[in-house]
């Protein structure tokens, strides 16, 4: 059996049980927060409910085109107000470089397809978190009164640190 078999299996128990229902696509505490798709980050790690926050998940916690889409839908359309940025330690975006994961892919696949323009490796996770914050708080679209927030996840303490702008 394949993992997705499983997937849909627990997936059958668990909408024996299902209890959300009512729960509102606007954010019960009107926070979007945009974060890795790290296996160990989840809304325990941030204390969140089900139906508290809208999470956004990439690799990195890059505000890309797509991403800032869902944020404007977030705050426009839902109505969230504060925008929290979530990188982590030991991210794998810091394990290679640009031209790495590219010559890795290449190497695997023997395509010159084209990459997707960037795959926003970094090497220096405060920078990293900035620089997101900045894609945030300088695009014109989103209102200077809703709060944009950074921090970086410690995968080995479990500890939140905030990054100053």
């Amino acid at each position: 059996m394949s993992v997705i078999d499983e997937v849909i299996r627990a997936n059958q128990e668990y909408a024996r049980q299902h209890h959300l229902g009512h729960l509102s696509p606007r954010p019960r505490r009107r926070l979007a927060v945009l974060t890795c798709m790290d296996t160990r980050l989840s809304r325990a790690t941030l204390g969140l409910a089900e139906g508290d926050a809208h999470i956004l998940r990439n690799a990195g916690g890059i505000v890309t085109e797509d991403a800032l889409r869902s944020l404007l839908i977030s705050h426009y359309l839902l109505e969230t107000e504060e925008f929290m940025v979530v990188n982590h330690t030991d991210c794998g975006l810091m394990q290679a470089s640009e031209q790495e994961i590219r010559q890795r892919i290449l190497s695997r696949t023997g395509s010159e397809a084209p990459p997707p323009a960037s795959f926003h490796a970094f090497t220096d996770l405060d920078r990293n978190v900035r620089r997101q914050m900045e894609a945030l708080r300088s695009h014109p679209w989103v209102p200077k009164e809703v709060a944009v927030r950074g921090f970086v996840y410690d995968v080995a303490t479990g500890l939140l640190r905030e990054v100053s702008v």
